[in-house]
């Protein structure tokens, strides 16, 4: 096992997402391609981060914040409305927060000729599932936890 390197167990087909999409279609992308997590590339195709869907349910669970309505809302003329109706009211916009929002933008990475052993180090001590396999600026590859467990088991 020491003999193996990055090159020899990582992905080399990496699917990214975008820092422009919605957390909607980075949802439907992460479940279509049955993956927890992937690099982001900006809108010039640089590598910006890192996004998985830890990240979706820390966005998803943020309690927002502002102002606390009673259960009642005295309009200008005197007409009260309950809670019930003003949602009736509410228009509801589509969601503007963006994967570049909620990515984590430091990204791990390694080059292809990394030992494993120094890969699973590496992995270890920054607590990631997921660590990017780079040639130069170039991203060729991804190595997650599963990959390591195979090269393991194997």
């Amino acid at each position: 096992m020491k003999d193996l390197t990055a090159q020899s167990v990582m992905t080399a087909e990496v699917k990214t997402a975008e820092t422009s999409w919605s957390i909607q279609h980075l949802a439907e992308f992460l479940i279509e391609h049955s993956i927890s997590g992937a690099p982001v590339l900006d809108d010039e195709g640089t590598l910006a981060g890192v996004v998985s869907l830890t990240d979706i349910v820390r966005h998803d669970t943020i309690p927002v914040e502002g102002p606390r309505r009673s259960s009642f809302y005295h309009d200008g003329d005197g007409t009260i409305y309950s809670s019930r109706e003003l949602e009736g009211f509410r228009i509801v916009n589509e969601d503007r927060v963006t994967v570049g929002d909620i990515m984590t933008p430091i990204v791990f990475k390694v080059k292809e000729d990394t030992p494993l052993p120094a890969v699973a180090d590496d992995m270890i001590r920054g607590q990631i599932h997921r660590v990017l396999v780079t040639r130069g600026n170039e991203l060729v590859g991804i190595i997650s936890a599963l990959d390591m467990l195979k090269a393991v088991r194997d």
